[in-house]
């Protein structure tokens, strides 16, 4: 490859860690009202009450809950993008892998705000922690609750070393192409790299290493969080299909969410020519697969509830799709299953716009899916005197909206400051090094 061709690369892709146009600030101003919104909300919710929101007995779990599930699921494409498909070699990964880490790190980090905000008395946390206490108030290390802490703090953990040990040669590129103050932080960030050959040789490795270690994250972080329903005896809960399908949903989701960001900042951000069309339609076919699993899991489910003979279990099955929530049933149905099959036709993966509107649709249906599992169960359990129609306060949405704006503030930030595509990745010496290297 020519160093004409090099110095290309270089251009195309670090043209975004420039000045930023107007058009991007003032994206980040509207991003930072609706945090700011939330933020007030949040404060009212903590001077005011949790009687501010919808919840009330026997729907413990509403909104605060269904966001949780929803951003840990949206955390796993950039596993599966960056880990899974770098250990099989895929080459396509390339162009899309640097933003899905960086979403993974900043979904969980937006699910981890939820657990906080649904506990109500947030500044008594420290309750939960295993340490002695005048009150004898221990946690209770057989909850799948307790697992979550560790299996997503573990992923945390991984997704963050994982993406930054990826960053070290971009980052070095970055720092070469600047001066003054920039040069000498980008420096620091690079830890002396110097792209010479033994650091190429122990970086692939090190990188191989991380990719195989974060590969059973994603089986196993959105298994533990179904784990906190199949364990129940709610009806419409307590059922052993839920950890692969968590997790072919926790997939679906997030594939969806790097059609829906990638899109617009691939012209946010200038980078068309680097992430094409082509690369967008892997991501589409993908989705195929993983819409055919939920299609799966959602016959399934109905025919389990009638095999088992439970009246209850029926009557759970029944309800969702005939009850106050069916609205809700029939559209996620709609969305996670039905329409992903539009993604068949060759001329409609190849349409940004058409890809746009499906991965947009598919994470608003794979939010109701989350909301018919947990607020429809809980709504409508064992005893129909204490059946309950949860509908979400505006104080709930507020803040889930502003969750959201939280999330794709930080990740404009973020990608702003690094390269948004990985630059050693896109030139072929990491390849030939690793190939000395084995």
């Amino acid at each position: 490859m020519p160093a004409t061709a090099y110095r290309q690369v270089n251009e195309e892709i670090l043209q975004a860690v420039r000045m930023p146009s107007r058009r991007y600030l003032g994206l980040l101003a509207l991003l930072a009202g609706g945090m700011g919104w939330a933020a007030l909300c949040f404060a009212y919710q903590v001077m005011t009450g949790m009687g501010v929101t919808g919840l009330n007995l026997p729907v413990g779990w509403g909104t605060y809950i269904t966001s949780f599930v929803f951003w840990i699921g949206i955390g796993h494409a950039g596993t599966l993008i960056s880990a899974i498909l770098y250990l099989l070699r895929v080459e396509w990964r390339t162009a899309v892998a640097r933003a899905a880490e960086t979403m993974t790190v900043f979904a969980v980090m937006t699910a981890g705000l939820f657990p906080l905000i649904h506990l109500g008395r947030v500044w008594v946390v420290y309750f939960i922690l295993p340490y002695p206490n005048t009150a004898h108030l221990w946690p209770n290390f057989r909850s799948p609750l307790v697992f979550d802490v560790v299996a997503i703090t573990t992923y945390l953990t991984i997704s963050v070393l994982f993406w930054y040990l990826g960053l070290i040669p971009d980052l070095a590129a970055v720092r070469d192409a600047s001066t003054g103050r920039k040069r000498w932080v980008y420096g620091v960030l690079s830890v002396g790299w110097q792209g010479a050959n033994d650091q190429w040789r122990h970086y692939l490795r090190a990188y191989a290493c991380f990719a195989a270690l974060a590969t059973p994250l994603v089986i196993s972080v959105h298994s533990v969080v179904s784990w906190d329903f199949a364990v129940g005896i709610v009806p419409g809960w307590h059922e052993t299909i839920f950890p692969p399908y968590f997790v072919a949903g926790a997939i679906h989701s997030g594939l969806a969410m790097v059609l829906t960001l990638l899109i617009p900042l691939r012209s946010v951000l200038r980078l068309k020519a680097v992430i094409q069309p082509r690369h967008l339609e892997e991501v589409a076919k993908l989705i195929i697969v993983t819409g055919l699993m939920m299609l799966y899991a959602y016959a399934v489910e109905p025919f389990m509830a009638w095999y088992g003979g439970d009246l209850v279990e029926r009557q759970s099955v029944v309800l969702r799709a005939t009850g106050p929530y069916a609205p809700y049933f029939w559209t996620m149905t709609a969305l996670n299953a039905v329409l992903p099959l539009a993604l068949f036709r060759k001329r409609v993966r190849t349409s940004l716009v058409a890809l746009f509107a499906i991965g947009l649709l598919i994470n608003v249906g794979m939010w109701l899916e989350r909301y018919v599992i947990i607020v429809g169960s809980l709504a409508n359990d064992f005893m129909p005197s204490a059946w309950f129609t949860y509908r979400p306060s505006w104080v709930e949405l507020s803040i889930a909206v502003g969750a959201g704006c939280f999330f794709l503030f930080m990740l404009l930030v973020t990608l702003r400051v690094i390269p948004a595509v990985a630059v050693s990745e896109s030139k072929p010496e990491p390849r030939l090094a690793e190939e000395s290297a084995g």
